[in-house]
């Protein structure tokens, strides 16, 4: 019998399946925007069928969550991918009202079974920032390059979502590459709960209200602009594009230092910077202010947002809580529009910075606290991975003496060999020597 996690997933289909899945949630304000001009929309109704979407995207990811260790990453990946291609393509193919919503909201299922996958993927290998830098800067690129194409391609509310679903059956290839179902082990069964089931809930309702906060601006961003800052049409979008590459720029950077400095000093500071890009932002009055809060924004927010799936994937390597997360943060862009309209209409522009700013604030203490207990724990940063093999012994700390030249304890059952880690073996080591002593210092 093959064993699907022998072996850490390739890095190039985790980078095209987090493609698929987080374009939509990049692609909304155009997706929004369209809807609103070519089908009998409101602004309000428009921005409910976004809602409609990333909320599918949501449920996916709490749905998917426990389920993808034991069907295995392949066919849920193909499954998303399916639906994406076909919600979103029934969308764009059609301008019946009832079939353009059912078509986002599979569509929207879709994306966000992609992302679960991709983000368990992700959890599991080796260098899970680099992969997650790799797959910002890959969905950053083809927004980009679809935010410029779209413009020229004609009208219509149907560009978008095809553009949607062809993306998603371009990387359908790269599924061949993940894993299938396995039979797992009984120490694979009986993990059902996520370990640091504290710290993983504090991580996801953490990134529940960072979201949102980041989604909020960005759904007012246009009307900061245009009524505020008195920019027209044509320097608001320059504005956008700059800001886009300045968000390139920086995941490029991200993925090149790498976490030389943990994760608790970039999620921190990151965040807070991006507080102080808020208010200014939301307070600009003119090119210069309103410019360079997008810009710097966009440049730090996919910064820290690689180091919190960085995190996830440290709390838990199977990607229970990377997936958790994902959804959290999902949840919380669905929410975000309505938030910061409703704050710019109750406080003003200047206002819903200020709390939006103060919320940005009030998350950072406790997503520090994490990264930090993340880092402090081997077991979170490093937990060892177990092994599947037919027919061979299980491998066990503790059991029997270990046999000369061995690295590993061994207990002899029937089918399955389950191989401890070298850093859990050090962790291992390490008890034991302090056990020692304190018992020396019992008998002293």
């Amino acid at each position: 019998m093959s064993d699907n996690t022998s072996a850490p997933p390739a890095a190039w289909p985790l980078v095209a399946l987090f493609t698929a899945g987080y374009l939509a949630p990049y692609l909304l304000p155009t997706v929004v925007g369209r809807l609103d001009a070519h089908l009998p929309l409101s602004p309000a109704q428009a921005g409910l069928v976004g809602t409609a979407l990333l909320l599918g995207s949501a449920t996916a990811g709490f749905t998917l969550a426990s389920r993808i260790p034991r069907r295995g990453p392949r066919p849920l990946a193909r499954l998303g991918l399916l639906l994406a291609a076909l919600g979103y393509g029934t969308a764009a193919s059609t301008s019946l009202l009832p079939l353009v919503v059912a078509g986002v909201v599979v569509g929207g299922f879709g994306s966000g079974s992609a992302t679960a996958v991709a983000a368990a993927g992700i959890a599991g290998h080796r260098d899970p920032h680099r992969i997650s830098s790799l797959g910002l800067l890959s969905v950053s690129a083809t927004a980009g390059a679809l935010y410029l194409t779209l413009p020229h391609l004609g009208g219509g509310h149907g560009l978008p979502f095809a553009a949607i679903a062809l993306v998603a059956a371009l990387a359908w290839p790269a599924t061949g590459r993940l894993g299938g179902p396995t039979r797992p082990g009984p120490a694979v069964r009986s993990s059902g709960r996520p370990p640091y089931p504290r710290a993983g809930a504090v991580l996801a309702g953490c990134l529940l209200l960072w979201s949102l906060t980041q989604e909020a601006l960005w759904g007012v961003s246009g009307r900061i602009g245009a009524e505020q800052a008195g920019l027209s049409e044509a320097t608001l979008g320059v504005v956008f594009a700059v800001a886009l590459g300045a968000g390139l720029l920086g995941v490029t950077g991200a993925s090149a230092f790498g976490t030389r400095l943990g994760r608790a000093v970039p999620i921190g500071a990151g965040t807070a910077a991006i507080a102080g890009c808020v208010v200014l932002t939301s307070s600009a009055d003119g090119l210069g202010g309103f410019a360079a809060g997008e810009i710097l924004w966009n440049a730090v927010y996919p910064v820290v947002l690689s180091y919190v799936i960085g995190l996830a994937a440290a709390l838990d390597p199977r990607g229970r809580w990377a997936v958790f997360a994902g959804a959290a943060s999902s949840l919380g862009t669905a929410c975000g529009p309505v938030a910061g309209s409703l704050l710019a209409e109750a406080f003003g522009f200047p206002g819903m910075g200020l709390v939006l700013g103060g919320l940005l604030l009030a998350v950072a203490g406790p997503l520090t606290a994490v990264a930090l207990h993340a880092g402090r724990s081997p077991a979170a940063a490093d937990e060892p991975v177990l092994r599947v093999a037919a027919q061979a012994p299980v491998v066990s700390p503790g059991t029997v003496p270990e046999p000369a030249g061995s690295p590993v304890r061994v207990r002899r059952t029937p089918r399955r060999v389950l191989l401890l880690s070298p850093a859990a073996r050090r962790s291992r080591d390490r008890e034991r020597e302090r056990e020692r002593e304190r018992e020396r210092e019992r008998s002293g």
